[in-house]
């Protein structure tokens, strides 16, 4: 069973496929119209790239055949090139596909977490450790900006599993046009001793002509560019591959400072001291858009594109006259929603994803006639989740750090400047976005100095499905990246003091929290209903503003229960931190150790996300006690859309309230009779300014 929408969905995949493919036929006819007119050489025969002479293309592997594609990645912006990548393989595709992915340790953190949400069936992934094969190139001096890991193709043989055979591998700045199946064709058309496949390099860098005293690596003619690889590994094991690139490269090296393009030049030197083991691509399954790219000569007389390659550093901002509409097809995978490409391979069985056979079978029970099925279908809804979206490079870990946890939206990004204003230590923020809303939210990140410089914020994308705001399991993701030992379990909505780091870190150590003494520490929560006060710079300041109107106890007007046990009027005057007892709909902002309970992700939308956990660790025997000099102050905005939908709708009341129900036969089965204790909490009638 479909979840809503998803055939509709699956429909608005097959119109863009249409739409792709209607671009590039428009773009062939213009660019063939305008090279005639113009009397273009371009235009006719003579200039057709040998690589598009050839053999007809041979017929695509059987349809079940698995794929095996190899690719190098490292940090975190590599790690979004390769999502991009995969996405237009996930398009077009007709065949399961395995990954090797050679990662360091940073991007396999990211791209295991996405893969094993993505769920995507027919793919396979398996992961290589790049710091393991650093020592096997760093002997070799490279002036490419992709450093070590820019060699690490060199290694590929040696490797991936002995017993496979064949792999294309591929860059991380490629983007597919076409299926990869008839790019995997082609190992057909392989001689006897060819192990090699590679497109003809586009530009002149290989002819040494581009500048005075330029002097490159040997390469036969123009040479070969290594974006897109196909590799017989069988029978490069069997020639001796490891040895001949070696002695190569020493070779070279005597009379060469540095390779320029890393793997490149070396594959170039092999091949033209053995031209035997290559075999020339046709041009259209590697159309290079470097600064110098004489690509046009291939597209102009191209009747479709298969790969485009953005090998220059410029990338999507390299010159070229039609770098326009290279750039669209681009952002259309960025953008493009990976949940629908999670679609399965009719007629093909697989393995399927790691409990995805449970989680149909969840779905498949559900009532669409039940009020509450959008709640239950958001509960069973796993989320593709990015982690570390953008560089990330904590600080070194001290005993008693703090991390502030929270989760956001869109509507909420102006949040996060005066957050990083106020808050000077890490910070891990869980967002909620679309395809196309996750490169917004970086062009925000970008243009921002104040936090462009922060460095030490995380920032993970849970991307969004499902009509329900799925608060609790944004916090988790948020929480369970935090590296310090403590986390301020916090929301986007709040500042903290300008002081509070510092003081959270002095406390924790003063009361010797961690395995000695189970707390939460309590951070006073207070609200202003203006859009601009001047916020308080200490306890006193904020008890002037307090006493004058200006600032209220949170939620004072609307649900005064939720933060009444805090005892403001106590905490007036408290000059030490002071134990205060669990009482029903009490949610106060804590800060707890890392591994505390997790959030419970049932409750979805408004309404006890936030009491549940501060239950929970109630029931684990937490400790509250109230910071004396702690504060955070909640900023007006505009209400979200859950909140409305649950202060109008008694339906949606009412599922919250069947969730109420169901936490505590949870809480009853883990703690026994000891959860008694919470049942009339459980039971109270639900006002609609509650939350």
């Amino acid at each position: 069973m479909l979840p809503r929408g998803r055939s509709r969905a699956l429909g608005a995949a097959a119109l863009l496929l249409l739409l792709l493919l209607l671009g590039f036929l428009l773009f062939d006819w213009r660019l063939r119209g305008a090279a005639a007119l113009d009397g273009d050489p371009l235009a006719g025969p003579r200039d057709r790239n040998p690589s598009d002479c050839g053999p007809r293309p041979p017929p695509p592997p059987p349809k079940c055949e698995l794929l095996h594609v190899a690719i190098v990645c490292a940090g975190h912006n590599s790690s979004r090139d390769v999502i991009t990548l995969v996405k237009s393989m996930l398009f077009y595709r007709k065949n399961p596909l395995h990954l090797h992915l050679v990662t360091d340790a940073v991007a396999r953190n990211i791209l295991e977490m996405l893969f094993r949400t993505w769920m995507v069936p027919a793919v396979r992934v398996s992961f290589y450790d790049a710091d393991e094969l650093k020592s096997q190139v760093s002997w070799i001096p490279n002036k490419h900006y992709s450093g070590l890991y820019g060699l690490m193709k060199l290694v590929l043989p040696g490797t991936l599993p002995a017993e496979l055979a064949r792999v294309i591998v591929l860059d991380t700045d490629i983007t597919f046009a076409s299926d990869i199946a008839e790019l995997w064709a082609l190992f057909t058309h392989f001689s006897d001793t060819q192990a090699i496949g590679l497109v003809e390099n586009q530009s002149d860098w290989y002819l040494g002509n581009l500048w005075k005293n330029h002097r490159p690596w040997p390469a036969l003619g123009r040479g070969f560019n290594t974006g897109v690889i196909l590799l017989r590994l069988d029978r490069l094991r069997q020639a001796g591959w490891e040895q001949m690139w070696r002695l190569m490269a020493r070779r070279e090296l005597l009379t060469l400072p540095a390779t320029s393009l890393a793997d490149q030049d070396i594959f170039n030197a092999v091949i033209k001291e053995h031209p035997g083991l290559v075999h020339p691509l046709p041009c259209v399954w590697n159309v290079q858009l470097s600064d110098h790219t004489l690509a046009e000569r291939c597209y102009s007389e191209a009747s479709d594109l298969k790969v485009i390659h953005w090998n220059s550093p410029k990338k999507l901002r390299v010159k070229n006259k039609h770098v326009e509409f290279f750039r669209n097809f681009y952002l259309t995978f960025l953008e493009y929603d990976g949940n629908l490409l999670r679609r399965g391979l009719f007629g093909c069985p697989s393995q399927p994803a790691s409990g995805a056979e449970q989680l149909q079978q969840a779905l498949e029970q559900l009532d669409e006639e039940d009020p509450c099925f959008e709640f239950r279908q958001q509960q069973l809804t796993v989320h593709r989740v990015h982690v570390t979206f953008l560089p990330h490079e904590p600080s070194p870990s001290r005993p008693h750090d703090v991390t502030l946890v929270a989760q956001l939206s869109m509507d909420r990004l102006q949040m996060l400047e005066a957050l990083c204003r106020h808050w000077p230590g890490p910070m891990s923020l869980a967002l909620y976005l679309t395809d196309a809303e996750a490169q917004q939210f970086l062009r925000f990140i970008e243009a921002s100095p104040v936090l462009a410089a922060r460095q030490d914020v995380a920032y993970h994308v849970v991307y969004r499905e499902g009509p329900l705001y799925p608060v609790n399991q944004l916090r988790n993701v948020a929480l369970a990246q935090a590296l310090t030992p403590y986390v301020f379990l916090s929301d986007i909505d709040f500042l903290p003091a300008y002081s509070l780091y510092d003081y959270l870190r002095a406390s924790i150590e003063q009361l010797g929290l961690g395995s000695r003494r189970k707390a939460a520490l309590v951070v006073p929560a207070f609200e202003t209903l203006h859009y601009r006060f001047s916020f308080p710079r200490s306890k006193v300041e904020l008890l002037a503003l307090l006493d004058a109107g200006a600032l209220y106890t949170f939620r004072y007007h609307e649900w005064p229960r939720g933060h009444a046990p805090t005892d403001y009027a106590r905490w007036r005057e408290a000059q030490a931190p002071y134990g205060v007892q669990w009482v029903a709909d009490y949610e106060p902002y804590v800060v707890v150790p890392r591994d505390c309970p997790r959030y419970d992700p049932r409750f979805v939308g408004f309404g006890w996300n936030k009491v549940a956990h501060i239950v929970e660790l109630d029931a684990q025997e937490y400790e509250f006690l109230v910071l004396p000099e702690a504060f955070t102050i909640h900023l007006p905005h505009a209400p979200s859309l859950d909140i409305s939908h649950f202060r109008s709708s008694p339906t949606y009341r009412g599922c919250l309230q069947a969730l109420k129900d169901e936490f505590h036969q949870d809480l009853s089965r883990h703690y026994g009779a000891a959860a008694l204790k919470y049942l009339p909490a459980l039971q109270q009638p639900w006002s609609p300014a509650r939350g």
